[in-house]
């Protein structure tokens, strides 16, 4: 019997493939540039001026036409070119330490309210204690009454709160003024009312007549980024112009107290939370701007119904609720980041990953589909992972088939227990952890994923401009994140 391969041999002889692949242009051209200069070098001093008067011999005209070529692709080349797009700064909501929901709360206001449906009240205790959450995530007012009181004052009264407070610390942070901002983008997926929430903004603030004022809606937890796709876009067709980005869903008036289970698992997973977020394609705030846009990504996959029933319950003959989160979410979800990995691979991977995977690609099409499709090795080609911290089983699916370390998903894991699910922000929340643990260098790459109704998976690239200093006075984690990160059971007993 033959004896295995000891696992440091195959990590030595992948990264010695990696290193071969990925330097093939240096270790081909080191060795013909050589060549060259030694047959330079053999030449006499007759030969070098024989070669030069050649070469003063040719024509001016043909030297002139070949200038003027030169020329003509080279503005071509640079007219073309996208326009960067430069994230300057974001700012996060913080809740009052008022608006904190124990798990307790939750659960005392749970029975109280669904009093006549005791199986929903043990299926949210189920749900409850194997999210992921702790103890310091917020609802918002209107849903600390018994019963609750989920009216369109009091969501109006939510989305003021959350999204006034963002933008007021984004211009407290960057010293931006109104006037400054030629587009305003505003998603909400489920709370869309008229006069919608971007108007809202533009009232508040007093913005520009002029202002290129968009509200998106309906787009699930993946909006975010779709905001932040259309930004760049908008920025690509108006010169020295800067866009402000809100993210945020509004909690209040999403508050279901029936009996369906599908519906109550919001209940037990979204909380308060909104981002701001200052994107700029000005030249002059390169130099301030925190990270560079490189990708966005979006792709779409199953349907709305079928992405949207991902929650099976099951009871036994006890009686007791059991509950599986990843079944059919993890299917839908995994396809359409399938097809996300299939687009954004070619982009950012390193000659060697692509080349495994084109060969495994190959090999499944023509000799056996079996085959086990490779998962590129994404730790090649980012520093940093921010996943939609959208439920524990979404992060510990990515986690294992993207191949991560803990220490990448940290920051998924850490916002989904402070936090919970904030919708289309987290992935902001998740970017001021890393920011605030002061693990942010210039040049490092960050890939931000977001899962959203349809199914969507959409993705983002960024570069970081500047290395970030760790954050004193500002910023959602500045009083707690010297705690962190914590130890999260499988099962927090209630």
């Amino acid at each position: 019997m033959a004896k295995p391969t000891p696992p440091y041999t195959n990590s030595f002889l992948k990264l010695c493939y990696q290193y071969l692949i990925n330097h093939f242009l240096t270790f081909l051209l080191v060795p013909a540039g050589v060549a060259v200069a030694v047959e330079v070098l053999r030449l006499g001093p007759d030969e070098i001026i024989t070669f030069w008067k050649s070469l003063s011999g040719l024509d001016a005209i043909k030297v002139l036409c070949s200038l003027f070529v030169a020329l003509i692709v080279a503005t071509v080349y640079f007219m073309s070119k996208p326009r960067s797009v430069y994230l300057v700064d974001y700012a996060c909501y913080k809740p009052p330490v008022s608006f904190r929901v124990p798990f307790s709360a939750f659960m005392e206001h749970s029975r109280l309210i669904l009093k006549d449906n005791p199986k929903s009240v043990e299926f949210q205790m189920r749900i409850l204690e194997r999210s992921g959450l702790g103890e310091e995530t917020s609802l918002p007012p209107a849903i600390h009454y018994i019963p609750p009181t989920p009216d369109m004052e009091a969501a109006r009264a939510e989305a003021e709160t959350v999204i006034f407070s963002a933008i007021d610390s984004l211009m407290k942070k960057t010293g931006l003024k109104p006037k400054d901002i030629d587009i305003l983008i505003v998603n909400c997926s489920l709370f869309s009312p008229t006069p919608s929430l971007s108007a809202m903004v533009v009232n508040k603030y007093k913005l520009r007549s002029n202002v290129k004022s968009y509200n998106l809606s309906g787009m699930g937890c993946s909006a975010g980024l779709i905001s932040i796709d259309l930004a760049r876009d908008l920025l690509q067709v108006h010169p020295n112009s800067r866009a402000l980005v809100v993210s945020t869903e509004i909690i209040t008036p999403n508050y279901y107290r029936g009996s369906e289970r599908a519906m109550l698992l919001p209940n037990c997973l979204f909380r308060m939370g909104g981002a701001a977020v200052l994107l700029s394609n000005r030249t002059r705030d390169s130099g301030r701007a925190k990270y560079r846009l490189i990708h966005v990504i979006r792709t779409h996959k199953g349907s709305d119904d079928k992405a949207y029933r991902c929650v099976y319950e099951q009871e036994d003959p006890q009686g007791k609720v059991g509950i599986n989160l990843s079944k059919d979410l993890m299917v839908i979800a995994g396809e359409a980041l399938k097809s996300n990995i299939t687009t954004i691979g070619p982009l950012v991977l390193p000659a060697s990953e692509q080349l495994l995977f084109l060969f495994t690609l190959i090999g499944r099409k023509i000799f056996n589909p079996k085959w086990k499709p490779y998962i590129p090795d994404f730790k090649q080609a980012f520093e940093h992972f921010c996943i939609h911290a959208g439920g524990r089983a979404v992060i510990d699916e990515l986690q294992k088939n993207l191949q991560l370390s803990p220490e990448h998903v940290e920051a998924s894991r850490m916002t989904l227990h402070r936090f919970g699910n904030t919708s289309s922000s987290s992935l902001w929340y998740e970017l001021a952890y890393i920011e605030a643990k002061g693990r942010m260098r210039r040049g490092e790459r960050i890939w931000q994923i977001a899962f959203g109704s349809g199914f969507k998976c959409n993705s983002a690239v960024w570069k970081c401009n500047r290395t970030v200093k760790t954050p004193v006075s500002d910023g959602p984690w500045q009083d707690c994140i010297d705690k962190y990160p914590v130890h999260i059971p499988e099962i927090v007993k209630l």
